[in-house]
Order: structure tokens, then sequence, then C-alpha cells
């Protein structure tokens, strides 16, 4: 005891002599450390790390520390080491979000806000936190793979490229036979059809998609009615909610926040009241008292977002708001810029190939005109060699003749001598008429081979003629192609488009009301053909796999969200089947029916209450926690209070005013 006191004392005295401490907050980008001075508040610390991470959406998020066996977020107004955190430093605080909006595309403004709770909601899938069935799962992964990688492009993205991300939850892998190679095929069809988004609005859409699961936004804490029966308690942005410990995923009854009004304390024993004095008053014990704190906290941050929302925004939103909407413009414009540069560098690309192409298409057919041209000359030579060939064959022949003539003139000569001689000069000069005559057809045929011959080289000599204006016409054509080539061709850095900016100027006035309803409409019927489009696809997606499923590996979450969506039942429909509920072992469903009877008496009570906020003024803000008789309470303001509040995040929520009633376990 003595030593633990000295080393306690020694590290004291270090801290006093060193003025600061070391802490380091994990983010889940990074990990970022901090030097900070003794009498630093949480608010200051919780600042500096804002202003690090470029952050102004502060009221979601919190800086998380392990205490023992459960967890505590830092408070704002008391100073860091007063805190029950560990005395080793660095000290790690986990900075993550405490509370979740109800309409992530309404109330995320900043990219930077957008990202954390992306990769939060992310790990919590990955980890089974919360709850998602195999359909959603892979759209949620494509969507993840998009925001990671950006648009699909089948020559880089190939199969196997995926093998290393975590996608899927382990339950969902081992609820079907189906390899990681499947898996991946189709978590690659979806993320196909995702092209064209940015990495901003592929992350708002899988936290669109996220908002809708059972368990989004719950914390979770065991409890225990008067009766000893072991229950969950609930809390999110809606209001809280009771569970079986066994279904996490539809709550025995849930308490909206605008139905609420105290929430209070003692020790271990916890009460809700609602609106209603006539309604009975639902009381739960928890096991430690950091735990109560901790659901304490909880429920007067959720609470106070739940009536900030009603709200008209603050000059900080409406700022950040307007900020988002240029910066989406800009983008979008940038967008657009890119994009048309990009369809005239693939026009001129284009351009250039059809130019190239034509190119090697005249050469070729030039290549192809020379060689016709060789042809026919080769040709000319062979029948002018045939020709002369011939001539000299006609001059033999006639030589020929002429000695056969000479001979048959002698022979005529020597006839005389004897009839014997003459008539074998006769035989003889017959036989060499013969020859001669066959000499002669000989010569005259040889003769007509060679006037055949000149004329065959007579139209060689003009097919090559021909052949030689061709292939001039085709050359004179390739002069002019090339210089027409290098005149319309790129430069070695791509062209250069110059868009004038000048004239491009933004009238955000607000004077077109009628303008205005007609695109809040088309965004209605956009969002609904969207929605549609979404629920047809997670139905598709369903049928695909649902032929492998394994039926025995089923976890009693998924047992129950089949269950849920056989009955049609959804997180938002929890609220309105409380709402017309029917009466249970503790509690009677007709409460509301006599208060909605005599409104009368309702709006006296709540006139009054009105007089005495006003009589307070401005300065003076109803305050969320009363002590009386040393116990903490948290009072909810009643419908009087805020029945000029409009809601408009979630329409179904105006009807549990009207016609709310409590069950009870």
């Amino acid at each position: 005891m003595a030593s633990a006191l000295a080393s306690k004392m020694g590290l004291s005295l270090r801290r006093k002599q060193a003025k600061i401490f070391n802490v380091t907050v994990v983010t889940m980008d990074a990990d970022l450390v901090f030097s900070c001075e003794l009498k630093w508040r949480g608010k200051d610390l919780f600042e500096l790390v804002c202003r690090t991470l470029g952050l102004r959406e502060t009221w979601f998020f919190g800086l998380r520390y392990d205490v023992k066996d459960t967890v505590a977020w830092l408070k704002m107004d008391k100073k860091v080491l007063d805190h029950d955190v560990p005395k080793e430093e660095p000290i790690v605080f986990h900075f993550l979000s405490k509370f979740y909006p109800e309409n992530v595309e309404e109330e995320l403004v900043q990219d930077i806000t957008q990202h954390l709770f992306f990769l939060q909601v992310k790990k919590s899938i990955l980890e089974e936190e919360i709850y998602c069935p195999p359909e959603a799962s892979v759209l949620l992964a494509s969507y993840a793979v998009h925001a990671k990688y950006g648009d699909y492009d089948p020559n880089v993205h190939k199969p196997g490229f995926l093998s290393q991300d975590e996608l899927l939850p382990k339950r969902v892998i081992n609820l079907y036979q189906m390899t990681a190679e499947m898996w991946e095929e189709r978590i690659t069809v979806c993320y196909a059809e995702h092209r064209g988004r940015t990495r901003d609005e592929a992350e708002m859409e899988y936290l669109k998609i996220a908002q809708d699961l059972e368990m989004y936004g719950v914390n979770y804490f065991s409890i225990r009615n008067k009766k000893g029966t072991s229950l969950l308690l609930g809390v999110d942005a809606l209001g809280l909610h009771i569970y079986d410990l066994d279904n996490r995923l539809t709550p025995k009854i849930s308490f909206p926040w605008n139905e609420i009004r105290n929430i209070s304390y003692s020790d271990k024993e916890f009460a809700i009241k609602p609106v209603d004095k006539r309604a009975d008053v639902f009381k739960f014990n928890s096991s430690k008292l950091r735990v109560n704190k901790l659901i304490l906290q909880l429920c007067i941050g959720n609470h106070d977002l739940f009536m900030r929302r009603r709200r008209v925004d603050s000059l900080e939103v409406q700022q950040m708001k307007t900020q988002a909407r240029e910066e989406k413009a800009r983008k979008q414009m940038e967008r657009q810029r890119l994009e048309r540069e990009k369809q005239l560098r693939e026009e001129a690309e284009r351009a250039r190939d059809e130019l190239q192409r034509r190119l090697i298409q005249l050469q070729d057919e030039a290549h192809m005109a020379n060689e016709a041209l060789l042809r026919s000359e080769e040709t000319a030579d062979l029948l002018a060699e045939k020709a002369q060939i011939a001539e000299e064959e006609a001059k033999l022949l006639a030589q020929k003749a002429a000695e056969a003539e000479q001979e048959m003139q002698r022979i005529k000569v020597t006839a005389i001598r004897s009839e014997e001689e003459k008539r074998l000069m006769e035989q003889k000069m017959l036989e060499a008429e013969m020859i001669a005559l066959k000499m002669a057809e000989e010569s005259e045929r040889r003769a007509k081979e060679a006037d055949q011959l000149k004329q065959d080289l007579q139209e060689a000599r003009e097919s090559e003629r021909r052949a030689k204006n061709k292939l001039l016409e085709i050359t004179s054509k390739s002069e002019y192609s090339p210089v027409s080539l290098s005149a319309n061709s790129l430069p070695a850095d791509g062209p250069n488009f110059n868009f004038s900016m000048e004239n491009l100027s933004f009238d955000f006035k607000d004077t077109d009301m009628k303008r205005l309803s007609m695109e809040i409409e088309k965004e209605k019927v956009e969002y609904m053909e969207k929605s549609k489009h979404l629920q047809e696809q997670l139905n598709e997606l369903k049928t695909e796999i649902e032929s492998l499923k394994l039926k025995e590996r089923e976890t009693p979450l998924d047992i129950l969200h089949n269950e849920n969506t056989q009955k049609g039942t959804s997180k938002q429909s929890n609220f309105k089947k409380d709402v017309n509920g029917t009466q249970c072992g503790w509690y009677a469903g007709s409460i509301w029916d006599d208060q909605r009877r005599d409104p009368e008496s309702q709006e006296h009570r709540y006139s009054d209450l009105r007089n005495d906020d006003n009589q307070r003024g401005d300065q003076e803000k109803p305050s969320l926690i009363s002590r009386e008789n040393k116990k903490a309470r948290l009072v909810v303001p009643t419908q009087a209070h805020s029945e000029n509040v409009v809601p408009r995040m979630f329409p179904e929520t105006a009807n549990y005013v009207a016609g709310g009633t409590y069950g009870c376990i």
C-alpha cells in the first residue's frame, strides 16, 4: 500500500515537473498523438482533435476510454486527468461517433463526417455488432469496393483483386455453400453497376442502406425489471426500446422521445415516465452505477439531438449546409468539365486512329498496285521474248522454203535426163512440192502466231500503262494524306482545351417557389424510383444465393430477421405497432383514447405550461436534469412545449404524438 502510494506520488511529481502528459487518440483513419497540459479539460482535448481532423459537426462524436469491464465517455467540463483513466502514458482515447443521425443524407454535411461514419458502421457490420442480412451484405460490400477502387475497369480489376479485402461478415460466408470466387463474382456484378459515382456518393449510398438495419445506432444495456426478468435496454436516436435477451432485432416495447415526460434514476433504479401521467411508470434496474451514468448521458444527448432536428437549423448549420451545397456544385461542374475533356480527347484519339487506319489502307493499296505493275512488266517481257522467238522461227521456215524451191528447180533441170530419172524426179518433185506445201502452211501458221504475240504484247503494254497511271493516282493521294494527318494530329501532351469561366455564376435566390416545389417533387419521384430499384436489387441478390443457403448454420438473428421479413416488420414499423398496440400485463392501451376525447383539458394544461415558459424569459432554458431528494431526473418537454415543432426527418414520428400507447413486460 505504501509502495503504491509512493509510486503514485512520484508519478504526480513527475507530471508537475513536466506540466504536460501524452495522449494517443485512435480514429477510424489513423492514430493521433498530442501533448496536453495538466489543467486541460475534456473540451480542450476534444476541440484539438476536431481541429486536427477539420471536423465541424462535433455534436455526433466523443472520446471514449476503457474502464475495467465497461467503457466511458470523456466529459467536456471535467479535467482529463480527473477521469478514471489509466495512469500509464500515453493515455489512449478512441474518437468515435457517440450519437447517430436519423437520416444520414439530410444531417451529415461534411465529407469527413460522412467518411468517419462510413468507416465505423462498416467495421460494426463486419464484426457483427450490427446484424445485416446476406443480400444486403453483398450490396454493401459492392459500395465499399467502389469507395476504395473507384469505377470498375475489367482491364484493371481482374478476378482475384478482392482476395485480400474483408468485405462480408463471417456469419454470411459460413451460411452458404459458396467459394470466395463465387462471392467475389456476385460482388463484382453489383460493383460494375455503380460506374460514374464518386467515393463520397458510394459512401453515402452505403450509409443510406445501413441506417435501415434493425441494430443500426442502438446501444444495448443489460437490465432487470421489477419482477427480476433479465432484459435489454436499447438507446438510439428515436427513443428507448426494451428487448428480450435473445432478440435484439424486434423490441417488445418502444418509448419515442416525444412520448417520454421524465427519466430518472436513484442508485441503480431507473424510471421512465410517459407524457400521460395516468400511464404506468416503467421501472428497471441496472447492475452498476457507472452504467447508469452512461445510460443517462446517452439519453440526454439523443433527446437533445431529437429536439434539435425538429427546430430550425442554427446559423452555423445553415452556413455549413450552404458551403456544402456550393462545394458540391463546384465538384459537379469540375466533374462535368473533366468528362467533356475526356470525351473530346477520346474523340480526337478516335479521329487519329481513323487517319492512321486510312493511311495504312492507302499504303497497302499502293503496295498492291506496285506488285501489279511488276507482274505486268514481267508479262510484257515474256510476251516480247516469245514474239522474237516466233519471228526467228518464221525466218528459218522461210529460208527452208527457199531452199526447197531451189531444190525443186534443180530437180526440174535434171528431170530431162531419162524417163526413169524423170519419173524419179517427178516423184521427188511431188514429194518436194508436198514438203514445200507443208513448209508454207507451217510458215503461215508461224506468221499468224507472231501476229498474235505482237497483239498480246501490245495489250500487255497497254495494261502496264494503265497500272502506272493507277500507281501515279494513288501516289498523288498519299502525298496529301500525311499532310492532313500532321495538321490534325494531337500534340505530345494531349489536346489543350480552354474553357472560359467568366460568365459562370451561381444565383441561390429563393424567389421561384413553384420551381422549387417541382424540383422537390422530382427528387421525391427519383428517390422512390431508387428505393424501388434498391429493393428489386436486394430481392434479386437474395433469390440468387438462397439455393446455396445452409439452414442448419442459421443464427438466431437470421431466424428473427426472416420472421420479421415475412411479417413485413421494419425498423420504422415498430413504433407504429407500439402506438396502435394492445393491452399488456402492466399497462392498458385506452389512456391515449381518453386524452384524445378531452383535448380542451389537455390544451389548457399545455397553455399554462407555455405561459410559465414565457414568463421565465429567453435566457432561462428548461433544465433537462433536476434533483429531487438526491435523485437525478431527466425532464423531457411534453407535447405542449413542442406542439409547434414539425418533424422534418421522419413523418411517421408525427403519428406517435397523436395516438401512441405503451405496452409493457
